[in-house]
């Protein structure tokens, strides 16, 4: 089966621009003054439905931060109603009381990101100075609740104290980590982005769709043309097309890109020319 035959098994969902924080290396530039985009429920829960139609077995719901956006409760239930696993992509600054009991659902997965064991460290990359404490209790609140959960660690400048990160995150519970460097898209770069940031196993078993309903071979992939719309075109028919292969034509494939799931933080693929695509995560 070659890459651009394996069946689409994964989907990110990125549901929403609007995040509490302005991180100095957000690949979607999300940030407090960005919207939910212009997918309404019905659109979503449609793609929802076309996604379990299709044999799609996941979806990740991520953003900016997921959870922002009103109806992200319906569009969990909806996805979990159809039989799909679902992974909620937040940054863990705040999660709603009444959120807790739905994501200890057997079928939902965490995910997030951390920086740094040191506040100042983790406040200089997200832009927000109670975004440490907040992030680190949600995460213990998780693993004490029993809710799977990944964690990334993204290093972004010199000095960052990624292995004290992942020695703290350890001592916490946290059975799940990666670290990765940061990548050169959205707000991390101020050149236009090469084929070279991404991991080689973009669209292979999985797509993305944004805000706009654009389909994307990953949420990395945005600066090349999407390869449909959802509001427009079914799903399928946009996977399935010579646009998306053409695109995924432009993107070199390793050996071991057909065998890799995302990666542990979900939305930060190794770069290409890395060897951090690991099958067990």
């Amino acid at each position: 089966m070659t890459a651009t035959t394996v069946r689409t098994t994964f989907l990110e969902l990125e549901i929403t621009g609007k995040c509490q924080l302005a991180c100095t290396h957000c690949y979607a530039a999300s940030g407090p003054d960005a919207d939910h985009g212009t997918m309404t429920a019905d659109d979503w829960r449609s793609v929802i439905d076309q996604a379990a139609g299709m044999g799609v077995t996941e979806v990740q719901f991520i953003g900016g931060e997921p959870t922002l956006r009103p109806d992200f409760t319906t569009l969990l239930d909806h996805a979990l109603n159809r039989g799909l696993h679902v992974q909620v992509f937040s940054n863990l600054v705040h999660v709603r009381e009444a959120l807790w009991e739905r994501l200890r659902d057997p079928a939902v997965s965490l995910a997030t990101s951390y920086y740094s064991d040191l506040p100042d460290q983790h406040t200089r990359i997200t832009g927000r100075r109670s975004s440490h404490d907040r992030t680190r209790a949600n995460i213990i609140r998780a693993v004490q609740l029993g809710i799977p959960l990944k964690v990334g660690i993204i290093d972004t400048f010199d000095g960052q104290r990624t292995a004290q990160a992942r020695a703290e995150l350890e001592a916490l519970g946290v059975q799940h980590i990666h670290i990765d460097r940061q990548r050169g898209v959205g707000r991390a770069t101020t050149t236009d982005p090469t084929i070279g940031e991404l991991c080689g196993r973009c669209g292979t078993g999985r797509a993305a769709i944004g805000p706009h309903g654009d389909v994307w071979m990953c949420v990395l992939a945005r600066f090349l043309p999407p390869a449909g719309n959802v509001r427009t075109t079914e799903l399928r028919t946009i996977l399935e097309s010579n646009a998306m292969t053409a695109l995924m034509a432009q993107v070199p494939r390793r050996p071991s890109a057909t065998a890799c799931k995302p990666n542990s933080d979900g939305s930060d693929c190794s770069p290409a020319e890395s060897t951090a695509c690991n099958p067990a995560y």
